[in-house]
């Protein structure tokens, strides 16, 4: 029998909020103000592509437990400085310090997010966040992007001590936000955190698949847009 959902429990970046595209503008931005392509690299595009590379990594190791909160804001850019034989620690703390000052003025969503949101609002639904960003960083983004009013609870790795895929997370949002796992729904692009992270609770879930990735889970939902969300809901 199909649940009938009262809560739903977005992701944030790469689901809502576009990451990429917001973290390529702030390094733009961090590019210039510290003068990076006469110190570093002429070739923007080049460090872009270094630093998403060893962001990805370190976020799987932080949301793995191995590296802690702190190290993985300040050595995703010392080790992409270390591609360019820069091995300048104080640097790459400036540098990460103010890039997440830039990133979340940063206001790139991606296409009917608002729209969906005053949908689903519309609709009595109680909308909620969980994501793996940082509690600071996470709410500027929200308020910056003028989404904030939409969400009850918004619920952060760094304030629940616990990252998706991790149950614990799950069961400190579900407590939070008073609800239970069959009348609440997941909505996230990440199939490791928020679909394997969802299914080993036991929660339903859609799989918001932007780029069309292949995977062997199987999710509840998958769309590839987020006007999908009306055919669900």
């Amino acid at each position: 029998m199909a649940r009938t959902y009262k809560h739903l429990f977005f992701d944030l970046d790469h689901t809502l909020w576009d990451f990429d595209l917001n973290a390529k503008n702030a390094i733009t931005d961090l590019y210039s103000e510290f003068d990076l392509h006469t110190t570093v690299t002429d070739d923007f595009e080049d460090f872009y592509s270094k630093y998403i590379f060893h962001n990805k990594i370190l976020w799987e190791r932080y949301q793995k437990g191995f590296i802690s909160v702190d190290e993985l804001k300040w050595k995703r850019m010392w080790r992409t400085l270390l591609e360019y034989k820069i091995g300048n620690e104080t640097l790459a703390k400036a540098l990460s310090a103010r890039f997440l000052e830039i990133l979340p003025t940063k206001k790139e969503m991606f296409p009917y997010t608002v729209e969906i949101l005053n949908y689903l609002s519309g609709k009595n639904y109680t909308l909620h966040l969980i994501t793996n960003g940082f509690e600071k960083t996470q709410w500027q983004k929200l308020r910056n992007s003028n989404i904030d009013h939409f969400f009850t609870h918004v619920i952060t790795s760094e304030a629940s001590n616990a990252a998706k895929p991790d149950k614990e997370i799950f069961e400190y949002a579900l407590q939070k936000a008073n609800a239970t796992i069959v009348d609440s729904i997941m909505i996230g692009d990440n199939v490791e955190a928020d679909i394997q992270g969802a299914i080993n609770i036991g929660m339903d879930n859609i799989f918001v698949n932007h780029i069309s990735a292949t995977t062997s889970i199987n999710p509840t939902y998958t769309i590839t847009h987020l006007k999908e969300l009306e055919n669900i809901f």
